[in-house]
């Protein structure tokens, strides 16, 4: 089941079982090179091609604190503009190299009030590229259900 993001008071948070829609992310240089400069991370592997072949690797790949906000983003654009992060744990798995696609999926597996934990799996041409979960608080509008 896919659940609207809406600020509807009579919608509420989550239920246990509902999938959220998946979205799909390009994998390029440019979100790659932009997200470890924006995260203040300059380890060459994650800019310099030629560098990162050196170090073992094929090609440059997305640091941990990209993928972290890309979970993030994809927590609270689904939740909406109110959804507040209490919590992200992710592992990494395979990397994500320019010229692939992740696909990040999501499903809730407990609600307590206003409360939705949701585990995250984003799945690249390799595997897995990060695997976890996330707290998200969805402060109750007026009148808007806490639970179902």
């Amino acid at each position: 089941m896919s659940l609207p993001a809406s600020d509807d008071p009579a919608v509420p948070v989550a239920a246990p079982g509902d999938e959220l829609p998946p979205l799909t992310l390009p994998i390029t240089r440019t979100l790659i090179v932009s997200g470890a400069i924006a995260s203040r991370d300059y380890q060459d592997v994650h800019h310099d091609a030629e560098a990162a072949r050196e170090k073992g690797s094929p090609d440059i790949f997305m640091n941990i604190l990209t993928t972290n906000g890309l979970v993030g983003r994809y927590i609270t654009d689904h939740f909406g503009p109110r959804s507040v992060l209490r919590k992200v744990a992710i592992r990494l798995g395979a990397p994500n190299y320019p010229g692939d696609t992740m696909v990040l999926r999501g499903t809730v597996t407990a609600v307590d009030g206003d409360t939705a934990h949701v585990r995250v799996i984003g799945a690249n041409g390799l595997g897995h590229h990060v695997t976890g979960t996330v707290v998200v608080t969805v402060p109750a509008a007026e009148g808007r259900a806490a639970t179902r």
